[in-house]
């Protein structure tokens, strides 16, 4: 039997078909009730080749074909750049089909992984979704699942790009900044990976923690983070790092612990456990920094901050 009844559309038919019709969307020049029709129709017959029915399992070569057709066709593009133009049950289905395409696996490959790391761009059209309300969370699910993948989350991590997210936590629409929110914390499942990276990466991991925890709309990010006595040990680690730059960095994150005035009783041992070599450490980090007054007035209150811990009675 063939794979296709002639009343079904074969995959390169249906995202023939889709394209066209989203193309006279894009138009906006004549009667668009039609296509808008047919984008969902073929919305539907993709939804249905990638997850099957109740009674039938999804068709492994029909999946196949329809994974290389929307890579080739470009098709994963343009579906996120009309995504606005679509209807909202389509939107649902767009992000159905995105997510399914993308969690596809053949033995260890991710093909849709590897197409997105090529096509980078894919990933900052839905980051910049956040600025659209239509579409905002529909691209916060897709960039979700994205992010999940660690090449796709270094992309964006280490792209001028990522500092967006401190704008979109702060959007004054309550359910966009939340999702925005939510995406953003799963970068920290990478942080201690990426610390323990390369040169460049690791300073750069860092600076860019530095800001985000230094910053008071984060105020959240920040008491989770330093409540951790793992990101404590290796942040002292770090401290002792054979490049100055990065210790000099690891510094800016290691005295949001030391300084926070409500230290969780974890932190407070570890502290607690190393303040003779603590004292002893600061008293000669980067001495050499002679002319910044800051950082020599800072290293002095986290010396007097640590030499004033007391053990707690029980």
């Amino acid at each position: 039997m063939p794979l296709f009844s002639k009343s079904h559309k074969n995959p390169a038919e249906i995202v023939k078909t889709l394209k066209d019709n989203l193309a006279i969307l894009e138009k906006q020049e004549k009667k668009t009730d039609k296509a808008s029709e047919e984008v969902s129709k073929s919305l539907q017959a993709m939804k249905e080749i990638l997850c099957g029915t109740n009674d039938k399992e999804p068709p492994t070569e029909a999946v196949a074909q329809l994974a290389q057709e929307l890579y080739t066709s470009g098709l994963l593009v343009t579906l996120i750049a009309d995504l606005q133009l679509i209807d909202f049950e389509g939107k649902k289905d767009v992000t159905q089909i995105f997510n399914n395409i993308l969690r596809r696996q053949i033995g260890t490959r991710s093909p849709t992984v590897e197409y997105i790391s090529a096509h980078p761009h894919i990933l900052f059209m839905l980051l910049k979704g956040y600025e659209a309300p239509q579409v905002a969370l529909r691209c916060g699910i897709m960039l979700r699942e994205c992010i999940r993948y660690e090449p796709l989350a270094k992309i964006v991590l280490f792209s001028s790009q990522f500092r967006e997210f401190f704008k979109y936590v702060e959007l004054s629409t309550f359910d966009i900044a939340s999702d925005a929110f939510a995406t953003f914390k799963i970068f920290e499942d990478y942080e201690k990976l990426l610390l323990s990276e390369n040169y460049v990466t690791k300073r750069q991991s860092l600076k860019l923690l530095g800001e985000l925890i230094l910053d008071r709309h984060n105020f959240a990010i920040m008491t989770k983070y330093i409540s951790k006595p793992e990101n404590l040990k290796l942040m002292m680690n770090l401290l002792r790092d054979k490049s100055p730059n990065i210790q000099f960095e690891a510094f800016h994150v290691f005295k949001v612990f030391v300084a926070s005035p409500h230290k969780t009783q974890p932190i407070v041992e570890i502290l607690l456990k190393n303040q003779p070599k603590l004292i002893e450490f600061l008293s000669t980090f980067q001495k050499e920094r002679t002319d910044d007054e800051q950082f020599t007035d800072e290293k002095n209150y986290l010396i007097k901050q640590i030499r004033d811990l007391k053990k707690t009675t029980p």
